[in-house]
């Protein structure tokens, strides 16, 4: 058997097999993703201190309201465009958030909790997924801060949005 064969029947004994396998595999993985953009609806998050949640976006609706830095409640009609929204499901799922706890919350326990405590939530045809996080949580630091991380994107995205809307 010559040289060239040999690298022939390997080819098609070995990578061959083992690509159109992972075709297959990854193929079947991307198709049933759980949670796809395609079938992306929503997305909401509120937040503020724990025993009154007064800052709140939803996507479907538009609506959007704040307290700005003079206190003052700020309402308005915020629509993110597609691309935000394709963004902010593709930043949520490079930081993990399908797998973050339901309920990071802060020990109730020790006094006065001066937590800022987020509700986001991700909203999809056949599934949904809701995260309750207080800033003063104590836990794994990669999962605070990938919270943090997804948090300043969603803001990020919202200001951004409203100075669009301004000009």
């Amino acid at each position: 058997m010559s040289d060239r064969s040999k690298k022939i029947f390997f080819a098609l004994t070995i990578i061959v097999p083992f690509l159109a396998y992972c075709f297959y595999y990854y193929g079947m993985m991307i198709k049933n993703a759980p949670y796809r953009f395609s079938d992306f609806d929503s997305m909401t998050i509120q937040f503020g201190p724990v025993d009154s949640l007064i800052n709140k976006y939803d996507s479907k609706t538009g609506d959007y309201q704040y307290v700005n830095k003079q206190d003052s409640l700020v309402k308005m009609h915020l629509r993110l465009t597609s691309d935000d929204l394709l963004y902010l499901h593709h930043k949520a799922a490079d930081l993990g958030f399908w797998d973050f706890p339901v309920k990071e919350l802060a020990d109730s326990t020790k006094g006065k909790n001066k937590s800022i405590r987020y509700i986001i939530e991700f909203k999809y045809k056949k599934k949904s997924k809701r995260v309750v996080y207080d800033s003063g949580y104590v836990g794994d630091i990669r999962l605070i801060d990938a919270n943090k991380t997804l948090i300043k994107e969603i803001e990020q995205s919202l200001y951004t949005a409203e100075e669009r809307l301004k000009k």
